[in-house]
């Protein structure tokens, strides 16, 4: 198993929550307060685009020539790590969770990482 660039991972992890989160939190918001699904739509695309942007950083900033790699698992790390939060908040709440939903986003986030490392693989190209 090829070692991981934590440093790059947490970089990469952290932008990724900090443009995806909002946007993620209003898109709730927006969809449990019966607003538009337009609006909410357009705020869970805002989020994925944070989630492209934190494995874009992961895959520039890893030092070990895995792009790929740490791109994927930034996306997919951090949206895990987010979405049990919200399952957790919404679970103590006594809300309904969309077990479908979240699996669909967390496929969203995977695609959004790999396309966004795929990116920076001329990076490392020789």
């Amino acid at each position: 198993m090829n070692p991981l660039d934590w440093n790059a991972l947490r970089a990469g992890g952290s932008v990724a929550l900090v443009f995806a989160i909002p946007f993620s939190i209003a898109a709730r918001v927006v969809a449990d307060g019966g607003g538009s699904k337009g609006t909410a739509s357009l705020l869970s695309l805002a989020a994925l685009v944070g989630f492209v942007l934190g494995a874009g950083v992961a895959a520039w900033t890893q030092q070990l020539q895995l792009p790929l790699k740490h791109g994927l698992i930034c996306a997919v790390g951090t949206y895990i790590i987010a979405q049990a939060v919200f399952i957790v908040v919404r679970l103590i709440r006594g809300n309904e969770v969309h077990w479908l939903a979240a699996l669909f986003n967390l496929t969203a986030a995977a695609v959004a990482g790999r396309v966004s490392a795929v990116s920076h693989c001329a990076r490392v190209a020789p």
